[in-house]
């Protein structure tokens, strides 16, 4: 009887601590139904969450094809700093003393360096969608613009990107920035704006480029 007793006062407090760790997580979070203009850009302007961690707060929903009614998962100041700090933690453990020159003689430290296939895109609004000649970040799309899945490289990431062969692009190597995302740039890819028309860009192909993420 004393056995079974035990047994039982266990599975209780299993639960109460189940329901305890649940209740934290819940906690952590909270929902925010979209609008037709919502992206996740905006959101974590409003929210004030960094933009990566919103993403991945909703791995399951299309940055691309937000509409209005989609339940997303904004993570609270307190659950983001933790994933800030995290990041921060991660980033410390790089080897600081790695740094790349730039065609112009210019050192930058990085912290890592990929090897990704790249294409490349123009303004063309075919190739755009309804938002147009724009960024994910709603700024015009220019010459150091790279669209990027944000998994591999946060948006806003500093890049130099060095290894194409293009005649609309500085020779050598460049320095850009991660502002854009695609619906078929995903894991180890990259794409790279250029000037001219679809044509052109065409001409580009798939090339094996090394991207330096900048510190």
């Amino acid at each position: 009887m004393f056995k079974k007793r035990t047994m039982a006062a266990a599975l209780i407090g299993l639960s109460v601590m189940m329901a305890a760790g649940t209740g934290t997580v819940n906690a952590a979070t909270k929902t925010h139904t979209t609008n037709d203009n919502d992206t996740f850009w905006k959101l974590s302007k409003k929210y004030s969450v960094p933009l990566d961690t919103l993403m991945e707060a909703n791995p399951k929903v299309d940055p691309l094809n937000l509409y209005k009614g989609i339940k997303l998962n904004i993570p609270t100041t307190k659950a983001a700093a933790a994933k800030k700090t995290e990041t921060l933690a991660a980033t410390a453990a790089d080897d600081s003393s790695k740094t790349v020159k730039a065609m112009n003689g210019k050192e930058y430290d990085y912290s890592k360096a990929l090897i990704v296939q790249a294409t490349a895109y123009t303004a063309a609004a075919s190739e755009n969608g309804k938002w147009g000649a724009v960024d994910y970040f709603g700024d015009k799309l220019k010459v150091g613009t790279i669209a990027v899945d944000p998994k591999m490289i946060p948006l806003g990431t500093k890049l130099y990107v060095t290894g194409y062969d293009y005649n609309g692009l500085p020779q050598g190597g460049m320095v850009a920035t991660a502002t854009d995302i695609g619906g078929s740039i995903k894991g180890n890819r990259i794409d790279i704006f250029v000037p001219g028309v679809t044509s052109q860009a065409k001409s580009f192909g798939i090339q094996n480029v090394k991207v330096f993420v900048l510190k």
